[in-house]
């Protein structure tokens, strides 16, 4: 039975993908936060899901899962580890907090490498374990390539993963670990509504609050038209399973979005954005 390790379990594209690999036959470690998330999954996925609690940003505690992971392996690889934990931190980066900034990086960034070097023994580094190479996931956005205003700091993160993957992919070469990138559009998700019930009247006073407000109910229209968590874990377990995967793979709900940011000039994109947020410089 092939096990995998999947962060940010408890909702969302995690909890979809714990769902559909646990139907195809694996063993899964999902990672929790909350005692209660942790109970009321393995209650409803049953005896091949184990949930592991922790706090990506908590290495302590991120090592200690790996040891109950490879305690439970007795000696074989793990299959795979989705790197799929993550906050989103919106505002104005002129009038961001640091300490907001450095939140996001923390959970969206650092957690991705403490996991990876946690887990990355169990995938086949650790040349004591038997079985086949296991794979590395990880989660990013379209964030990763195109940046939208009022989201500095989660498309920060989400470029940092692209180039760290990159660099990661072809360090595993030497282990025969591979490293896919699945990077999705709008999800309906819980980070959507989270977004819309963040408190931005701080920049109440702010020359960026009208554009930060359409901002916002642009982000909830995008989440309620945005794609199922259960496509994105189709894509998520053909990256683990597929013969010959693909380096890098994306996912929207609307086409038209990819090819804006890939094909148009960006200062044509910049206008377009500017334009509908309010954000065009007064006359």
């Amino acid at each position: 039975m092939q096990s995998v390790v999947i962060t940010g379990a408890s909702t969302g594209i995690g909890w979809a993908t714990s769902k559909l690999l646990l139907a195809r036959g694996f063993r899964v470690f999902g990672s929790v936060r909350k005692q209660a998330d942790a109970e009321r999954l393995a209650n409803g996925f049953g005896a091949n899901f184990t949930p592991l609690s922790f706090d990506v940003t908590d290495e302590a505690a991120v090592l200690a899962a790996a040891r109950t992971v490879r305690t439970a392996l007795g000696g074989t690889t793990l299959g795979g580890l989705v790197n799929n934990a993550g906050i989103a931190v919106a505002g104005p980066l002129l009038e961001l907090a640091a300490g907001e900034f450095r939140r996001q990086m923390e959970v969206n960034l650092i957690g991705p490498v403490l996991t990876t070097q946690a887990f990355g023994p169990l995938l086949g580094s650790d040349p004591s374990l038997k079985g086949p190479k296991g794979r590395i996931v990880m989660v990013s956005s379209v964030s990763g390539k195109v940046g939208a205003p009022m989201t500095a700091p989660y498309v920060a993160s989400k470029h940092a993963i692209e180039g760290l993957s990159e660099s990661l992919r072809r360090e595993m070469m030497l282990f025969g670990i591979d490293v896919i990138i699945v990077a999705p559009g709008p999800v309906k998700t819980p980070i959507w509504s989270k977004a819309g019930e963040a408190d931005i009247s701080i920049y109440r006073n702010s020359p960026f609050f009208p554009a930060l407000q359409r901002m916002r109910t642009f982000m909830l229209q995008l989440g309620e038209a945005g794609l199922p968590a259960e496509k994105v874990a189709e894509v998520i377990a053909g990256a683990l399973t597929s013969s010959r995967p693909r380096v890098r793979y994306q996912i929207t709900p609307d086409p038209i979005q990819q090819w804006i940011g890939s094909v148009l000039p960006r200062r044509m994109v910049d206008r377009i954005i500017a334009r509908r947020l309010g954000l065009m410089p007064k006359a």
